[in-house]
């Protein structure tokens, strides 16, 4: 049976922006020092948040800025810095990849939050913003999340966003001179409407108290629709 499909768009080098951040096309003469900083918070901080990158740490911000300048060059991945709102500081980094306008189908990968965005609504609602352009603004019939299959905070990330886990593809990539099996998850166009609708409603200001706590968790939320 003919889908009928047509070929999409691919994304734009175009801000997104919510309520409490915006994710601007990457520029490193504008975000290169925040996020260095950001990334860097200290040695420890920083072998964490690179452990299951393919970068990264930095030595020191002119190597940073040689690969940001990388970065803002490439199409595929398109690469996005992630801005506060608040502080209107560089507090990480996202981007779009292995894109396929002809089939539908993208990633959202090479994802880090400093420290301080990590695990809070903003984070949910950079992720939030990048599927909903994907889904709503471009029409694509499938969002992907790929990471390491040791890397569980990412696995339970993706879990929680809404993508529905499909297997661990083995000896996928070496990745600084070790083996990596990649845990692989995906979002569907007929899926979004349910997952959109939970975004919507977690980060709601009504599901939060007057300390920030939520009041339903995003699953339960989505789990009860």
């Amino acid at each position: 049976m003919s889908l009928g499909w047509k070929p999409v768009d691919a994304p734009a080098k175009a801000a997104l922006t919510g309520a409490s951040v915006r994710l601007e096309p990457l520029d490193p003469a504008r975000h290169g020092r925040s996020l260095f900083a950001a990334a860097h918070p200290d040695a420890a901080g920083a072998d964490r948040l690179f452990r299951y990158l393919a970068y990264g740490p930095f030595a020191a911000f002119e190597d940073f800025e040689a690969w940001l300048e990388r970065c803002a060059a490439s199409a595929d991945p398109l690469f996005f810095a992630i801005i506060d709102l608040e502080t209107h500081e560089a507090a990480g980094m996202t981007s779009y990849m292995r894109i396929v306008p002809e089939h539908g189908v993208i990633e959202i990968g090479n994802i880090w939050f400093a420290p301080g965005l990590q695990r809070t609504r903003k984070a949910t609602e950079a992720i939030y913003l990048m599927c909903r352009h994907v889904f709503d603004d471009l029409g694509y019939r499938r969002l992907e999340w790929k990471c390491d299959a040791l890397n569980q905070p990412s696995r339970r990330a993706a879990a929680r966003f809404g993508f529905t886990y499909e297997g661990v593809f083995r000896q996928h990539l070496v990745v600084k001179d070790r083996n990596r099996d990649t845990a692989w998850f995906s979002m569907l166009d007929g899926e979004w409407p349910r997952v959109r609708a939970a975004f919507e409603a977690w980060l709601s200001p009504a599901n939060f108290d007057g300390a920030g706590t939520q009041r339903r968790s995003l699953a339960t939320i989505r789990d009860s629709s």
